[in-house]
C-alpha cells in the first residue's frame, strides 16, 4: 500500500501539471465567452417567488429591494418580526406584487421547516431561496474565556442556511430554482478578532460547493462574498461572550476602519446581478478578489500584511494615545 502511494506522489503531480497546461488555455477562453453569454441571458424573474432570511436589516433589507425591483413576489423571514413590516411596504413600494412576512429563528429547524411551508403554502411555489442571516462574534481568540458561548455564531450562520435548504429543496428542484448563499469575504481572508465568524463562513462555502457536486444542474447555486459592508454588525452589533447581542461600535472601530466600507445597497445591486447572470462566486467589492490571489501564491507575506494593520499598528496606536493621555493628565497641552 505504501508502494502504491510513493508512486502516485510521484506520478499524479506532474501528470496534473501537465493536464491543466494544455486544458488551462481552452478553458480560459470558454470561461471568458461564457461570461459575455450570461450577460444577455438574464433570469426573468417577474412573478416568482423569493425567500430571504434575515430580511429586517443590512444586506437582507437590500436584497429585498433589489429583487422587488424585478417583480417577486417576496416571503420575508426574521427573528425581528416587528420590522418586517416596513420592509415588506417599501419592497411592494418598489415593486413587489406581494409580501408575506414570518418570524423565525433560522437556529431552529423546526422554524426553517415552518417557514418554507408557509411560503409554498402561500404562493404555490419557490424559485429562490436567500440564505442572508447571519451574525458576529468580535473578541481575540486568546483572551476567550468561555468559547463555548459563540455557539450561535455556527447555529445561525451555518445551520441557519443548511436548515431552509434541506426543506427548499424539493420546491427548488421542481421550480428549477436557485440558491443564493450570503457568505463573507472573511470565509477566506483572515480578520482578527472574528475567527468564529470567519470560520462559520468557511463552512458555508465549502458545504454549498459539495452541493454543487450533488445537485449538478437541478439547482443553481450562487455564493456571495462581500467585503466589509456598511450594515449592522460593522456599526458594532456583535454577539459577546456572555452569548448576547451588545452594540459596542469600540470593539469593531479597528477591524472595520482598517478598509472603505460597502454600502449595503450597492452591494446588494451587484449580488443580485451575479444570481440572474447564473454566476457561481460574487465577491463585491471586487478588488477583494486580488487578496484570495495573495492568499493561494503568497500565504506568508498575506498573514504578516493582516498581522501588521491589525496586531502592530492598532497597538502602536494605543501606545501613542496612551502617552498622549499622560501627558495631557500632567498640565501638558498637545497641539
Amino acid at each position: 500500500m505504501e508502494l502504491i502511494h510513493l508512486i502516485m506522489d510521484l506520478v499524479v503531480p506532474p501528470v496534473l501539471l501537465i493536464f491543466m497546461l494544455m486544458v488551462l488555455p481552452p478553458y480560459l477562453i470558454y470561461k471568458f465567452l461564457n461570461k459575455i453569454l450570461r450577460m444577455f441571458k438574464i433570469e426573468d424573474l417577474t412573478g416568482k417567488v423569493v425567500l430571504i432570511t434575515g430580511a429586517s436589516s443590512g444586506i437582507g433589507e437590500q436584497l429585498a429591494y433589489e429583487y422587488a425591483k424585478k417583480g417577486v413576489r417576496l416571503a420575508l423571514v426574521d427573528i425581528r418580526e416587528d420590522k418586517l413590516p416596513q420592509v415588506a411596504e417599501t419592497a411592494r413600494k418598489f415593486g413587489s406584487p406581494d409580501t408575506i412576512n414570518i418570524s423565525a429563528d433560522v437556529s431552529k429547524s423546526n422554524d426553517c421547516k415552518r417557514f418554507v411551508e408557509e411560503t409554498v403554502d402561500y404562493f404555490g411555489r419557490l424559485d429562490h431561496l436567500v440564505n442572508n442571516a447571519g451574525i458576529i462574534s468580535v473578541f481575540f481568540f486568546q483572551s476567550s474565556t468561555d468559547i463555548s458561548r459563540t455557539l450561535p455564531v455556527m447555529d445561525v450562520n451555518f445551520w441557519g442556511s443548511v436548515y431552509p435548504t434541506q426543506f427548499a429543496l424539493p420546491h427548488l428542484k421542481k421550480s428549477k430554482g436557485k440558491i443564493l448563499v450570503i457568505a463573507s469575504a472573511s470565509g477566506w481572508l483572515y480578520g482578527p478578532k472574528i475567527s468564529f465568524y470567519g470560520a462559520s463562513k468557511a463552512a458555508l462555502m465549502n458545504f454549498y460547493d459539495t452541493l454543487r457536486v450533488e445537485f449538478g444542474s437541478s439547482v443553481k447555486i450562487t455564493i456571495a462574498s462581500p467585503g466589509f459592508t456598511r450594515t449592522a454588525m460593522s456599526q458594532g452589533k456583535h454577539l459577546n461572550m456572555e452569548g448576547s447581542i451588545e452594540t459596542n461600535k469600540s470593539k469593531t472601530d479597528a477591524l472595520f476602519d482598517m478598509f472603505p466600507l460597502r454600502s449595503a445597497s450597492e452591494c446588494a445591486k451587484v449580488i443580485v446581478k451575479g444570481v440572474c447572470r447564473g454566476d457561481r462566486q460574487v465577491t463585491d467589492p471586487s478588488w477583494y478578489r486580488i487578496f484570495y490571489l495573495l492568499k493561494v501564491f503568497m500565504p506568508e507575506i498575506m498573514e504578516m500584511f493582516l498581522h501588521i494593520i491589525y496586531i502592530i499598528i492598532p497597538r502602536i496606536n494605543r501606545k501613542k494615545n496612551a502617552a498622549t493621555t499622560n501627558i495631557s493628565t500632567n498640565g501638558i497641552k498637545m497641539s
